[in-house]
């Protein structure tokens, strides 16, 4: 069955891995899994729902740092990352649509999707789905506009050249962000912004100890926080006031 946002399917794919090869790679990687970590430190062992996490990059980490986790695919191909990479009694798998995923409300205590909201047309109806089936807290990435982004249009071709298999982005203020989930009852969302430099100059320099140096610099700063992109995002479930 085709869905109607299937943009995970690629991320799942050994070619989309090529892109975080070598120390640049680890590096990115490596630093995505910190801030996730670090924000969900007060929930421990939480069962956790990771839409569209074929390519395996938080999937596996998660595993090993004790979380519960299911991980759903648009397509069956969407699981073959994450069974090379995490043992098969290690997490569960389910083939399924974003937008109407086939869980009850509330189901698991944390949902998170990362590198798909940039890359759906409904994003709206992903980050409501995403909120439906938490119970505590939605986490995700995307790409914000005040960044570097803000040049994606002139730069996009030149990018592409570099890295050979780009994709076309979507970009998003955090008001935008901080609205929608506001919508779906979340509320204080916390936003993490992961580099300042484009992530395509760090696969450029190909130097761990270099990258890891200019971000370090640039977050005490206090640039990152501003000016930084991609996003992590946590926002929690709004606490339900009853009748006085």
């Amino acid at each position: 069955m085709m869905y109607l946002e299937t943009a995970d399917i690629d991320t799942a794919t050994a070619e989309y891995a090529s892109r975080f090869k070598g120390a640049a790679g680890e590096f990115l990687l490596k630093r995505q899994t910190e801030i996730t970590l670090s924000l969900l430190r007060d929930l421990p062992k939480a069962t956790v729902l990771d839409v569209g996490g074929g390519h395996a990059q938080l999937a596996e980490p998660l595993v090993e740092n004790g979380f519960e986790v299911t991980v759903t695919g648009s397509d069956d191909r969407c699981i073959e990352r994450l069974a090379q990479r995490i043992p098969r009694f290690d997490f569960e798998y389910k083939t399924c649509d974003s937008l109407q995923l086939p869980f009850e409300d509330r189901s698991f205590d944390v949902v998170m999707s990362f590198r798909l909201l940039s890359h759906v047309r409904r994003w709206p109806e992903l980050i409501a789905e995403l909120s439906r089936v938490a119970k505590y807290c939605v986490l995700f990435d995307y790409a914000d506009k005040r960044s570097f982004n803000f040049l994606y249009n002139c730069l996009f071709e030149a990018k592409r050249k570099m890295e050979g298999n780009t994709r076309h982005f979507n970009l998003y203020s955090r008001g935008e962000i901080s609205r929608e989930l506001a919508k779906n009852g979340f509320q204080k969302p916390a936003f993490k912004p992961q580099f300042l430099c484009p992530m395509v100059v760090h696969r450029q320099l190909k130097s761990r100890s270099i990258s890891s140096v200019m971000e370090g610099c640039f977050r005490v700063t206090g640039m990152t926080q501003f000016f930084g992109s991609p996003i992590i995002v946590r926002s929690d479930r709004g606490k339900t006031v009853g009748p006085r």
